[in-house]
């Protein structure tokens, strides 16, 4: 048995060897036997030779929808998009795979490279994030489709990359209304991206920044606004260090330092009402 697989291995090696030369190749290319060009492309994907197989699958893959084999021929024409890197129809593919063989012994790989596929299209963290919201919908519907999947742990941990992705993303955004501010006269859209943020990402690791940029936002508004307003706007800021020291008091980073600083100097500047402390 083993002596006859060697055999039968070492021959798909010279059939393909055969086949990736270009005489042979250009002829099978170019005739009409689509049973010629369906074994060449399996023989060539299975070497690894994924353009020249591609190449023969896309001039037969019309011809093979309804029957017998085409079932592998479309999972193989899928994951050469995927071995090629071209996710775009990697991911159709394997998702219209899934679709038209639901009960294939290949249909949960197929499901979890269709999501992964998208992954794979999430571009940096300063880009648009379309891509990354659409392989997060993916990634989650694998997940929740295939809840005992082998593929779930890296699913799950893809997922996890692809939200701190988009907290980076908001965080940045957030931070960057913080630094125009001054050049927009307004503090207001800063504060409310830190408190969205706040909202809307609860165990984030940048958290503790979103806590502490609302801060800042609030106290530089009280102080660059009109002097009617500074009062209210003052206890405001001083709602907000009591928010960020709820839960970072015993922090030991600079932004505990920088929070306490603040508190400092709201102190100094509000006038408390009578009998009510300045800090809360």
């Amino acid at each position: 048995m083993f002596f006859k697989y060697v055999k039968i291995s070492f021959l798909l090696v010279v059939v393909g060897a055969t086949l990736a030369s270009c005489s042979n190749y250009q002829k099978i290319l170019k005739s009409d036997d689509t049973a010629a060009k369906y074994a060449a492309a399996d023989s060539l994907y299975k070497l690894g030779k994924y353009k020249k197989s591609l190449k023969l699958m896309e001039q037969i893959v019309p011809a093979y929808r309804g029957k017998p084999q085409a079932e592998r021929l479309m999972y193989i024409y899928a994951n050469t998009f995927y071995n090629l890197e071209d996710y775009y129809l990697a991911g159709y593919q394997f998702e219209r795979f899934a679709t038209s063989y639901p009960k294939s012994d290949s249909v949960e790989t197929a499901a979890y490279r269709s999501a992964k596929s998208y992954y794979e299209l999430s571009p940096r963290y300063s880009l648009a994030q379309e891509d990354t919201y659409q392989a997060l919908e993916k990634l989650q519907g694998f997940i929740n489709n295939y809840p005992n999947s082998d593929y779930r742990v890296e699913a799950n941990s893809l997922v996890k990359e692809l939200r701190g992705k988009l907290e980076k993303k908001d965080y940045e955004i957030a931070l960057q209304y913080l630094n125009i501010s001054g050049y927009l006269s307004s503090y207001v859209p800063a504060i409310e991206a830190f408190e969205n943020f706040i909202v809307d990402h609860p165990g984030s690791e940048y958290r503790k920044e979103a806590f502490y940029g609302r801060l800042e936002a609030g106290y530089k508004r009280a102080i660059s606004g009109v002097p009617s307003q500074l009062q209210e706007r003052l206890v405001t800021a001083l709602d907000y260090y009591n928010a960020f020291n709820k839960y970072y008091k015993n922090d030991t980073s600079e932004y505990k330092e920088k929070a306490d600083e603040i508190l400092r100097e709201i102190n100094e500047r509000i006038i408390p009402e009578e009998e009510e402390p300045t800090t809360r």
